[in-house]
């Protein structure tokens, strides 16, 4: 199935394409939460949660801004992020590294759903070590500005500035990919 064909048989609440989603997609995005949730058990709660959402909230999509896969992963990796930061779930170990979550996605998803497309692996290396490490803890890890600030003692500002740099690098690179 071609991507605008899914997007429309979600649309269209079809059994078969919400189940040819699951089949094409659910190891990659699987694996988008267990990088931030090393149980096994809430990385099943959360990924259950999460694909309900997707087909819930399939009309919400925009072509324009990005591709399915993306949309996906943001809310895969956005709701593993608020699983962590739930009352019941200590922030204690929050993920892996950058390098094990940007290289080991491709390699342990079983998916070949060009996530190396995204270029995040180019864009990566463009960034300095400061932007990598905010990066890491801010996009990876689910951190706020406040807690990296808090926790690594860099003044707010500073994260701030440094998030900005770390954005305008990724920009200026996205181009060339």
């Amino acid at each position: 199935m071609q991507e605008e064909q899914i997007i429309a048989g979600l649309r269209a609440k079809d059994r078969k394409t919400t189940e040819y989603l699951y089949d094409k997609y659910s190891r990659a995005l699987y694996a988008v939460i267990s990088r931030i949730v090393f149980d096994k058990d809430i990385a099943e709660e959360v990924f259950h949660d999460a694909f309900v959402k997707i087909t819930k909230k399939i009309d919400r999509y925009d072509e324009s801004k990005g591709r399915l896969y993306t949309w996906m992963a943001n809310i895969c990796r956005n709701s593993a992020i608020d699983k962590l930061r739930s009352k019941e779930i200590s922030q204690s170990g929050k993920t892996n590294t950058i390098d094990d979550f940007v290289y080991g996605m491709e390699s342990q998803s079983g998916t070949q759903e060009h996530i190396d497309g995204i270029g995040v692996k180019e864009l990566m290396i463009e960034l300095n070590e400061d932007q990598k490490f905010i990066v890491e803890y801010i996009y990876f890890k689910g951190y706020t500005h406040s807690e990296v600030s808090e926790e690594f003692d860099i003044p707010l500002g500073t994260v701030k500035s440094r998030v900005r740099a770390a954005i305008q690098v990724l920009k200026k690179n996205v181009a060339r990919i």
